[in-house]
């Protein structure tokens, strides 16, 4: 893919859900309040193990679509890829349920390796290694935000088809430049989303420092870490914050917007970047078809 796509007069997504694809959920039988027998959506999630080079990494619960983005993105959300690091290879084994991720230089992680953090994720995530390392002196790009932008994306994602719209019990994350989402990933687990966009980034090319990162999950200090160490400037939810989640946001210069529903949204940091140019008349309230989770989840 060309960069130039970005610039392109086309407002589709690069990437969007596809709630057909096969092998990402399917229907379950069982019975309702009253005991009636219903047929309900149920997404699946399966294992992927995470290899770099000749070592076992990690074994993630995911839905099983861009394992190779996944990957690719865990890797680098880590600090096991560097932005310069040659990967020479990314090899997905369907049968095995592998990625392997391959590098031009052998890498040594060991240190890194010993030492987790377990992440409040809903799928729970694991950290490795200083869960703050990088953030000194970090400071993402000054970018302006249009409360017109944020309206607008608001409103085309929450009516994509997605899998979440379908069966639930999912997170969704979406990479955007101003008012258009470019690509919409989804997972059990929110990091799992956010990695695979990190990923797609990593191997198109795609630089963070006109982006806005749109997530249906929490505000919480890894998310808000994650994008950052992508710098990515704009960080947006449907959902609420943490404390620490905020700190971190006003330490490193992210805009950060939460409980973004219909007309409303809360904005904890970098307020000053923001431009309110949105005409509130026009500004759709939310349909209760496309209403998802709530700000407490």
């Amino acid at each position: 893919m060309q960069l130039s796509v970005l610039d392109e007069p086309d407002h589709g997504y690069l990437i969007a859900p596809d709630p057909a694809r096969a092998g990402l959920s399917r229907s379950v039988a069982g019975h309702d309040e009253a005991g009636r027998p219903v047929d309900t959506r149920v997404v699946e999630e399966r294992p992927l193990t995470i290899y770099l080079n000749a070592r076992e990494i990690v074994t993630a619960m995911t839905i099983g679509d861009y394992p190779e983005y996944l990957a690719l993105g865990f890797l680098a959300n880590q600090g096991m890829l560097s932005a310069g690091e040659e990967v020479t290879g990314v090899e997905y084994d369907e049968e095995l349920e592998v990625v392997v991720v391959r590098t031009a230089v052998e890498t040594d992680h060991e240190a890194k390796l010993q030492k987790k953090t377990r992440t409040s994720g809903c799928a729970v995530g694991t950290v490795f290694g200083d869960m703050m390392a990088g953030l000194e002196g970090l400071q993402l790009p000054a970018a302006e935000l249009r409360t017109s932008w944020l309206y607008a994306l608001s409103h085309k994602i929450n009516r994509t088809p997605s899998l979440y719209l379908e069966a639930g019990a999912i997170h969704g994350t979406v990479l955007c430049r101003q008012d258009r989402p470019l690509v919409y990933m989804e997972d059990v687990g929110r990091h799992n989303a956010v990695d695979k966009i990190a990923g797609w980034m990593r191997a198109e090319g795609v630089g963070p420092q006109d982006k806005i990162l749109y997530t249906t999950g929490r505000l919480t200090s890894e998310m808000v870490i994650k994008t950052a160490l992508m710098g990515i400037p704009v960080l947006a939810s449907r959902s609420g914050f943490t404390a620490w989640g905020v700190e971190i946001a006003n330490q490193v210069g992210l805009t950060l917007i939460g409980r973004l529903k219909g007309k409303r949204f809360t904005c904890l940091a970098g307020e000053n970047r923001l431009v309110r140019d949105a005409d509130m008349a026009v500004v759709p309230e939310e349909g209760r078809r496309h209403r998802r989770k709530g700000a407490s989840e």
